[in-house]
């Protein structure tokens, strides 16, 4: 069965608008584990629009399942990234100005640096997945420069439709096929929902789904336990 790895960054997000406590993202993530999730993902951006960096050290400390730290490879961050230790770290591109994470990685512009920044991670028995375009050209580079992990971007996927959908579908089902004929994990992420992630869990290849945005709009309605074990039933029922 596809693993759910829930991100719980916009639960910070609320919690900034007021510039109170709650809700507590560090919260939503015990809570999140608790309802099934295999994994807590959190992106700490720059501009700290939402997470912050006490937040990632609490639910680091907080959490028994595998922690991925998404993030983009600037000085600041991956320094962070070597203090916190983390189970997992995915290679993000980042603009400032963006409402979220827009495409994967230009890999191929930066060949000699991302292989640093792999490796740096490496000498410190921390795994990289890096976030990609579901294209072989990436995926190749991806294995060349030492990552094990891929995470395949579906946002052209979730913001398709009819035909235009299912054509980023084959795409996705062709690049994760790819990948891990070449060695690679394969995990999927990037605007998935309660509406379109069944047909990405189909695919055997991706062993793991990030959600976050969808899942807590759920939450804000059905409450976190619901929200998690909706998710998890359709990833449950995608399986059989």
């Amino acid at each position: 069965m596809t693993k759910l790895t829930v991100n719980v960054d916009h639960f910070a997000t609320l919690r900034n608008a007021r510039g109170g406590i709650e809700p507590s993202p560090v919260t939503a993530a015990v809570l999140s584990e608790l309802y099934g999730a295999n994994g807590i993902v959190v992106h700490l951006r720059e501009d700290r629009r939402h997470i912050n960096d006490k937040d990632v050290f609490a639910i680091r400390n907080s959490i028994s399942c595998t922690f991925d730290f998404e993030m983009a490879p600037t000085k600041e961050i991956i320094a962070i990234a070597y203090d916190l230790t983390p189970d997992l770290v995915t290679i993000v591109p980042e603009k400032r100005l963006e409402l979220t994470t827009e495409g994967g990685l230009n890999l191929q512009e930066s060949i000699p640096f991302y292989e640093s920044v792999v490796q740096g991670f490496y000498k410190r028995n921390i795994p990289v997945s890096l976030f990609v375009e579901p294209n072989e050209i990436d995926i190749s580079i991806s294995q060349q420069i030492g990552a094990t992990i891929v995470e395949l971007h579906t946002g052209h996927y979730a913001n398709a439709s009819g035909k235009n959908q299912e054509i980023e579908l084959d795409k996705i089902r062709t690049a994760a096929n790819f990948a891990q004929s070449i060695g690679l994990n394969v995990v999927a992420g990037h605007g998935l929902s309660y509406n379109n992630t069944f047909a990405i869990a189909k695919i055997p290849e991706i062993e793991d789904v990030s959600i976050g945005h969808s899942l807590v709009s759920r939450a804000l309605i059905f409450g976190l336990e619901r929200a998690v074990k909706d998710m998890l039933h359709i990833l449950e029922t995608a399986s059989l």
